[in-house]
């Protein structure tokens, strides 16, 4: 998120403001900035006397503005953390009045979680001035392999699209997450070398033949014999491929596909530009195509529609997930 770099280089940079009010939906970036910056402000030495961490649900706005009014000790500044703030929501607007005038030697860091200030409120107005508002977003779904390739070149690593897919499938668009996997993937694998399915399996445990991704690419191929092993796998692995997941991400593909079918132009940049995929899997969609045609594709995005009613309970007959995803096959093929 470039905004979050940018707050970043400005503390490295010793640019500081008075309160970081870091708001919206992605924990994620507000985890890491709330690490980031005292540690950043402070020295080791001076953190004793000079960070003070208050929880929204244990505090109260009146004690946390105290606080911020004190002056630090043996330190140029002290740095006041308001974890969870997002509890003291029915006051925050309080702060207002502090916002106006904050005690130059303090920075204030609130996190808000989950929530929003409303810009047409006294306190959006004075934080504007002179303070700092971080709105974090949560990622969309296609958003996240790149994410993850992205975050790996910051720890050293390369990731290929496949893994960073496979990923992305297995782990969703939990940052906090897909961050704590690439940790430990960082802790065995040597500085400059690249992420790949195999390593995946090894170390975090998806396997790199029988996952969703595969069955993708599979049903794009109509390989029958791989599509079958994939669906036995996954009937003997339900809670590693749970039906509603799976069901997604096929609806997704077959979503794309159909709108791959109305491009007039099938070049692999304008593909991929279009379909907001990778370069690398614009091949899928062209020999996916060839096999499905666009009545069919839209015979069998209804029949994805009725599978996801059927497998939130709509006209089921009480099915298992594994009879329902077998019966999902069926009908694609």
């Amino acid at each position: 998120m470039e905004e979050v770099n940018k707050i970043a280089l400005d503390i490295k940079n010793k640019n500081f403001k008075p309160i970081y009010f870091l708001m919206g939906d992605e924990p994620y970036y507000i985890d890491k900035l709330c690490d980031f910056i005292p540690n950043s402000v402070l020295q080791e030495h001076e953190q004793a006397f000079n960070k003070v961490v208050f929880y929204g649900k244990d505090s109260k706005l009146d004690q946390i503005v105290n606080q911020a009014k004190q002056f630090p000790m043996g330190a140029d500044y002290q740095v006041v953390m308001v974890k969870e703030a997002q509890h003291l929501s029915r006051e925050i607007d309080q702060l207002s009045s502090y916002a106006e005038q904050p005690q130059p030697s303090t920075i204030l860091v609130i996190a808000y979680k989950n929530k929003k200030l409303d810009k047409r409120k006294a306190l959006y107005k004075s934080l504007v001035k002179s303070s700092v508002i971080l709105d974090t977003k949560k990622l969309y779904d296609n958003q996240v392999p790149n994410w993850i390739r992205t975050n790996a070149q910051k720890k050293g690593f390369m990731c290929s699209p496949i893994a960073s897919h496979l990923l992305a499938e297995y782990l969703g668009t939990d940052l906090s997450k897909i961050d704590k996997e690439l940790e430990k993937l960082s802790l065995v694998l040597e500085k400059g070398s690249e992420i790949t399915p195999e390593v995946i399996e090894k170390n975090i445990g998806i396997s790199k033949d029988y996952n969703v991704f595969e069955l993708k690419k599979s049903l794009a191929e109509r390989n029958i014999e791989k599509i079958f092993r994939i669906v036995q796998y996954f009937y003997q692995n339900p809670k590693e491929h749970p039906f509603v997941v799976t069901i997604g991400i096929l609806h997704t593909f077959f979503s794309q596909l159909m709108q791959y079918h109305s491009l007039s132009d099938h070049s692999p940049k304008n593909v991929a530009s279009s379909l907001g995929i990778n370069p690398f899997f614009v091949s899928e969609f062209t020999t996916a195509a060839h096999h499905y045609p666009i009545k069919e594709v839209s015979k069998i995005l209804k029949a994805l529609r009725e599978m996801d009613l059927k497998g939130k309970g709509v006209g089921s007959y009480q099915m298992s997930n594994e009879d329902l995803l077998k019966e999902l096959i069926y009908k694609i093929l």
